[in-house]
């Protein structure tokens, strides 16, 4: 892989790392101050939002061929996620306040956190064996927990709202 490639991904990842852990303590700080699982949106569901719909460029990255991803699966991933993220969070405010919300954003920061930082220190060739151990076993918990209680919840509730 050429050197801008690298640098390129690592500036990639390392920036969508820093700012799903911008999110994650937002969320957090918010939780500890008002005990309550409320605010997850309001704390940290623009920088969500914007995260979210940048991720495309994943797509565009497996297309150009500078990862090994594929166009189909990043772009799934991506339309679901975004769909959900934009169309019915960002777009309800009822929404917005059920502790689906909060489930939902704590398990994508803290899977995402994981997932960039160990794409980040792969492009420079020192990724701790740790980081690969938590990419490849964490999300085995949280991708069922942000889908089944955090985000086909808040669909469901979508859909009653109607």
């Amino acid at each position: 892989m050429p050197a801008f490639s690298k640098l390129y991904l690592f500036a990639y990842n390392s920036l969508q790392a820093f700012g799903w852990a911008v999110s994650l303590f937002a969320i957090l700080i918010n939780f500890f101050s008002t005990h309550s699982l409320d605010g997850a949106y309001a704390s940290a569901g623009d920088l969500i939002c914007l995260l979210q719909t940048v991720s495309f460029l994943e797509v565009i990255h497996g297309a150009l061929g500078i990862v090994p991803s594929g166009v189909l699966f990043p772009f799934m991933q991506w339309g679901g996620r975004t769909h959900f993220v934009l169309a019915i969070v960002r777009q309800i405010v009822e929404v917005q306040e059920l502790p689906s919300v909060f489930i939902t954003f704590v398990a994508w920061s803290i899977a995402e956190v994981i997932r960039y930082s160990h794409y980040a220190l792969n492009c420079i060739g020192s990724c701790p064996s740790l980081i690969t151990y938590l990419r490849y076993t964490v999300f085995i918990v949280l991708y069922p927990i942000g889908l089944a209680p955090g985000e086909s919840e808040c669909m469901i509730s979508h859909l009653s709202l109607l």
